[in-house]
This record gives structure tokens, C-alpha cells and sequence, in this order.
């Protein structure tokens, strides 16, 4: 007997109180949505769980994509059977005798009674079941402290679910539950996994990075693709956003002093940010800045640059080191492309020396050289925008970009 189901446990959105329904739609859309190349498969929801009907898909390729899904705590395959005694400890031991092929190893049954009609409580059903397991196998025992095997067996009034065992999910809320948020992506370690922990907070990311031909080349700009397709792979298509920033780096570079050029540069970033911002109705920017990891991140540059916006800016990775955030980039597998030599706009016209504390009315004075609006203007009207959904775009492997 195959798994044909698959039971859904929430991560947080299980709190939640009149909203759960708005939550509980959304990830069941995003699941849909991370299914997609599964079309037998059915994803439906019943009295706080979601089930996955498999029709004859396969369980370990439909496990590596819910693995990756916010708002799943935990996920387990299961054996349907219908709610009555008989079926549903026939399934018990199909069940087992999945988990210990060779019948050796010992076991524990814990029952749930959704459907409080059934005739059996939970404690009888746990006993009755262990029974009838013992008495079809030959090697296999109870034990109720640290089981080989855990068989759950979820009774509910449409039918009943046996599980062995569960895998973690990625926890969080559902990615589209929390509003819209503009990445600033610049293509290097910090960046990606910033929007990997925004989205993890339910929030639908929108990339935006800033190319400067022929000073970053089309590799730079394939790179940063390539990192948007993998953060797909955790909350679904995501619109990247090609800012030329050739133009206003340049006359930066020519009008303002060294040490305030990547002070003017990064308050330019965010004002073309904001705007694009309202264009697309997000409520918030977020980098991948971290406090006091180079020059331009102390708190008095941060309190320079985002003067220019009135939106909130997020900083999910404000308070951990390189080391921390090198760890998670492994881990969502967008480090390989991050270290990838190929430089982004940022990188370019460094000056020698940056202010590690610049003033908000310095900075304005220095501003005063630059026609903003024009500036800002420009850079957006030549923004090109992609629509990134799944499969890296890039000819090459990683293996051979290096």
C-alpha cells in the first residue's frame, strides 16, 4: 500500500484568530502555486488542517518542494482509510510494515478523535490498535518512551489518517500574507538572505537592483537573476526591477566629495526605491544591511540615508554577523552565486576613504549640486522589469560561472 495523502501542520498562522481563514487560503494558493509541475495532486483544506491528495504523484518530489513553503510547520505522508475499527487498523499495519519493512523494531500508537462521535476514545483506540499490530507481527514491540516508530492515527468524521513519522517545514507565514515589500538586491551574500527571512515573515518581495553598464557587465546582472530565481523557490514569482544607474553614479562620482559619494549613492538608491515603492503599492524597503559590518552600515549612516524616505525600512539581518548569514545563504543555496567575481554597482567608483559617520545636513549640502528629481526621474522611467518564476536563467552552472 502507497501513501496517498499528505497531512499539513501550521506553523504560526495556527494563533491566529479571526484572520486564520485569509492565512490558511493563502498557503494553500502557495502550495498550489509550488505543485504546480504535480497536476494530480489536490491540495484541500478541513477543520484547521490541509491535506494533499497525491493521485499517484511522487511523495519524496512533493516533500522536497513543501520543505521550502512558509506557514508549514510540520508535514507527514499518510494512509487513508475509512473511520470504522476494522479499516482502520488493516491500515495501521500497512502503515507500519512501512516504516520497519523487516518487521523488527518497536513502535507506539497515539490516536487523535477529531470526530468526537466515534465510538472508542482516544486511550482505547491506542490500546485496541497496539493489539492488533502485535498480533499480525512477529518481531515488532511497544515501547511508549523512544519508539522507532510513532503511528498517528487521526480520526475524523469523513475518513481516518495514518502517519508514521513527520517532517519539519520552514515554519513562518504564508509568503503573500503580510503585505508587499521592495528588496534592494544587490546580488552579493547579505542581500539574497535578507529577502529569504522577509518572506519567511509572510511578506511578497519585489527585487530592485541597480545595474551601471558597461561599469557591471551582463554576468553581474545575470548573477542577480539567478538569485531571484532561487528565492522563487520559497514564495513563488517575484518582479525584478533593473534600475540604470549609470548616469546618476557618474555625476555623483563627479560633483560630490569622495568620502560622502557612497553616503549620496545610497540615499539616490532609496529615493529610486520608494518611488518604484508607490508604483507597485509596497508598504516597506528592505536590504540586507547589517550593523557595523563596513563603513557605510553604522547607525549614524543609516540614520543619514533612510532621512530621504518615509517608508519603514527592514533590516532582517541588523543584528547577526557574516558568519550567521554566510550559514543561511548555504543553506537556501544562494551562497555559490553571491561569491560568484562579478561586481555590482556598489563596488565600483569606491573611494578610497567613506564617512562612517556623515550628517544629515552634510549630505543635504552636498545634495544640492544634483538635480534629485531629474535624477530620480530618469532612473525610473528606464527600469526594466522581469518576472522571474522558478528555473535559473543562466546557460551555465554555478560550476562553470566561476
Amino acid at each position: 500500500m502507497e501513501y496517498n495523502h499528505l497531512l499539513i501542520r501550521y506553523a504560526e498562522l495556527a494563533l491566529k484568530g479571526k484572520n486564520r481563514k485569509d492565512f490558511e487560503l493563502q498557503l494553500q494558493r502557495n502550495i498550489r502555486h509550488m505543485l504546480r509541475d504535480f497536476p494530480n495532486a489536490k491540495v484541500n483544506r478541513t477543520h484547521g488542517r490541509m491535506f494533499i491528495t497525491l493521485n499517484g504523484e511522487d511523495p519524496e518530489a512533493i516533500s522536497n518542494k513543501l520543505r521550502n513553503v512558509f506557514g508549514i510547520q510540520s508535514f507527514s505522508f499518510a494512509l487513508k482509510s475509512a473511520s470504522n475499527e476494522e479499516d482502520i487498523c488493516e491500515t495501521a499495519l500497512a502503515a507500519l510494515r512501512k516504516s520497519l519493512p523487516n518487521e523488527v523494531g518497536t513502535f507506539k500508537v497515539s490516536a487523535r478523535r477529531a470526530f468526537k462521535q466515534f465510538p472508542k476514545d482516544s486511550q482505547t483506540l491506542n490500546k485496541d490498535i497496539g493489539a492488533y499490530l502485535l498480533r499480525n507481527t512477529e518481531s515488532i514491540t511497544v515501547d511508549v518512551h523512544n519508539p522507532d516508530v510513532e503511528l498517528v492515527v487521526e480520526v475524523r468524521k469523513d475518513a481516518t489518517y495514518i502517519m508514521c513519522g513527520e517532517e519539519k517545514g520552514a515554519g513562518g507565514l504564508p509568503v503573500g500574507s503580510g503585505g508587499k515589500v521592495m528588496l534592494m538586491l544587490s546580488g552579493g551574500i547579505d542581500s539574497p538572505v535578507a529577502g529569504y527571512l522577509a518572506m519567511k515573515r509572510g511578506v511578497e518581495i519585489e527585487a530592485v537592483h541597480f545595474h551601471s553598464p558597461p561599469f557591471t557587465n551582463e554576468r553581474a546582472r545575470q548573477k542577480v537573476e539567478d538569485l531571484t530565481s532561487i528565492l522563487t523557490e520559497y514564495g513563488g514569482p517575484i518582479r525584478l526591477h533593473i534600475v540604470p544607474f549609470t548616469e546618476a553614479q557618474k555625476t555623483i562620482h563627479e560633483k560630490v566629495p569622495d568620502h560622502y559619494e557612497m553616503t549620496i549613492m545610497r540615499r539616490m538608491m532609496m529615493r529610486i526605491t520608494e518611488r518604484l515603492a508607490g508604483e507597485k503599492e509596497a508598504l516597506a524597503i528592505a536590504n540586507g544591511e547589517s550593523l557595523g559590518q563596513v563603513a557605510s552600515q553604522t547607525l549614524e549612516s543609516m540614520h543619514t540615508i533612510t532621512e530621504v524616505t518615509t517608508l519603514p525600512v527592514l533590516r532582517p539581518l541588523v543584528t547577526m554577523d557574516k558568519n550567521e548569514v554566510i550559514d543561511i545563504a548555504q543553506k537556501i543555496n544562494t551562497y555559490d552565486i553571491s561569491i560568484l567575481p562579478y561586481e555590482d554597482c556598489c563596488t565600483i567608483f569606491l573611494p578610497p576613504q567613506t564617512k562612517t559617520k556623515p550628517k544629515r545636513d552634510r549630505a543635504a549640502a552636498f545634495e544640492e549640486s544634483l538635480d534629485i528629481e531629474k535624477m530620480v526621474e530618469e532612473a525610473v522611467q528606464g527600469v526594466e522589469t522581469k518576472e522571474i518564476d522558478g528555473t535559473l536563467e543562466s546557460d551555465a552552472s554555478v560550476e562553470d560561472l566561476f
